[in-house]
Order: structure tokens, then C-alpha cells, then sequence
């Protein structure tokens, strides 16, 4: 295969999947790891992405990107999956109580599956995006939906009212997804608003569990919202790796592959 047919390949995968891995391109392109670094440094000079560590993000990805629902809805939708039905596990068998649902793709495929895994159980869902309670509305499941103001991009409720209702709660378990993972910064995401929400649910439940696939690690977007240490599961596609790894580790947070 020439470098222009790998320099497109390349291309094309950013655009389906955001964020592209060293390993795995060599594996797909049947080339060594050093060529898929030649290519990428080319394509980083072209301006086409920025490397990151162990891949690369398109370039313009900076810390205030923010992709909308139906961009987002459309990638790595296996990933999601996975990690939705590995996070519906955490919700042990006899589960009495409520939990709290973040917005966001990840946790939309786990909203999927919860009328099934809390059938016939003493349970409630409690959550502040539009589109997740839409799904849920019609399902045999408790239902709380808390209002606020509603961003488009990502149809979830913020403002003051959101996260006063929030802070009011203390639900068992709460699922929260997030735009960047690093193990310097924490969690984040680039709107203010929505790191004032998920603040709070990171703050108001008993047990925080992270749903975020692997072209999350590394990423920081401008506002965080939790330290690593306030997390206590992250359920993940991919086990991190390096200083994120042991920063997880030394946080006391259990990683769950999916």
C-alpha cells in the first residue's frame, strides 16, 4: 500500500471514530507502528490532526470542541455498547434505590437497557436529559426528570434550577460520562454549564461510575468537573495506560473493561 492510500485511510478513520490508535492503525494498514508515526507526523504538519499520546485527534479538537447528539450518536457505537452493558452490571442483582443518569451517548445505551435489568425491582431513574427520559417515559421504569434550561447540543437541562435540584438528591448510584480523561487534569468538558451539572451529580450520588471509551484518555476540555479521586469505577473498551493508568490506580478507582 502507498503513503497516500495510508494517509487517506487515516483520514477517513478520524472521521468516523474522532480519535485514531497507533497499534491498531498498524494492524489494520499491515505496517509497522514506526510508519503509522511517519504518517502521522506528516499528517500533523499538513494540519490535517494532532498527536496525542498513543494516536491522534483531529485537529481541530481543540478544548472548547464539542461535537452534537447526532454527531456523537453516529460513533463508535460498538464501544458504547459494550461499555453499556458492562456498566448495567454495576447495578447489582435485588437493586433497591435510585441512580442517576448523566446525558450523553454512552449513558443513552445504558438508559436502553435498564427497563429490562430493573424489571421488577424497587427502583428509580433520575435524570436531566431530554432525549435519555424521552426513551424512558414509555418504558416500565420509575421515572424523574429534572428540568432546567436545555442546551441543544447535547439536550441536557443546566442552569442554577438544575443544579439545585441535583444537589438535593443522593441517589446510590449515578452515571456520568465525560468529553476529556487525563491524569493531570481530571474529568472535563468544555461548556461551564455542563461542568456545574455534572459536578453536582459526581457530588450527590454514593457511587460515581464513569462511562468513557478510549478516545476519551488523554483529553482535556476547559472546565473540569471532578478529580479522579471523586470517580469510583470507570467502565471503559480499552484498559488505560501509562501515567493515566496509574494516576487511576493511585486514585483508588476500579477499572472495568469492557
Amino acid at each position: 500500500m502507498y503513503a497516500t492510500e495510508r494517509r487517506e485511510l487515516i483520514e477517513q478513520a478520524l472521521a468516523d471514530d474522532a480519535r485514531v490508535a497507533v497499534a491498531e492503525l498498524a494492524e489494520r494498514l499491515a505496517v509497522t507502528t514506526e510508519t503509522v508515526r511517519r504518517d502521522l507526523a506528516v499528517l500533523e504538519r499538513a494540519g490535517v490532526l494532532r498527536r496525542v499520546y498513543g494516536g491522534a485527534v483531529p485537529a481541530g479538537r481543540g478544548s472548547l470542541a464539542e461535537a452534537d447528539l447526532r454527531e456523537r450518536a453516529g460513533r463508535s457505537g460498538a464501544a458504547k455498547r459494550a461499555i453499556a452493558e458492562r456498566a448495567a452490571a454495576e447495578i447489582g442483582d435485588g437493586f433497591a434505590g435510585s441512580l442517576l443518569l448523566d446525558a450523553g451517548t454512552t449513558t443513552g445505551a445504558l438508559a436502553d437497557l435498564l427497563p429490562a435489568r430493573l424489571a421488577g425491582a424497587r427502583a428509580e431513574v433520575v435524570t436531566h436529559a431530554i432525549a435519555l427520559a424521552a426513551g424512558l417515559s414509555t418504558a416500565d421504569v420509575a421515572l424523574s426528570v429534572i428540568g432546567g434550561r436545555v442546551r441543544g447540543i447535547t439536550g441536557a437541562a443546566v442552569g442554577a434550577r438544575t443544579v439545585d435540584a441535583i444537589e438535593a438528591l443522593r441517589p446510590e448510584i449515578a452515571f456520568i460520562g465525560t468529553n476529556g480523561l487525563s491524569a493531570e487534569f481530571g474529568l472535563s468538558t468544555p461548556d461551564p454549564d455542563e461542568a456545574d451539572v455534572k459536578g453536582a451529580i459526581v457530588r450527590s450520588a454514593r457511587r460515581v461510575v464513569l462511562l468513557a471509551d478510549a478516545t476519551k484518555f488523554g483529553e482535556e476540555s476547559l472546565q473540569r468537573f471532578a478529580r479522579l479521586d471523586e470517580i469510583d469505577v470507570l467502565v471503559t473498551d480499552a484498559a488505560p495506560e501509562g501515567d493515566l493508568a496509574a494516576a487511576l490506580r493511585d486514585a483508588g478507582v476500579e477499572v472495568r473493561v469492557a
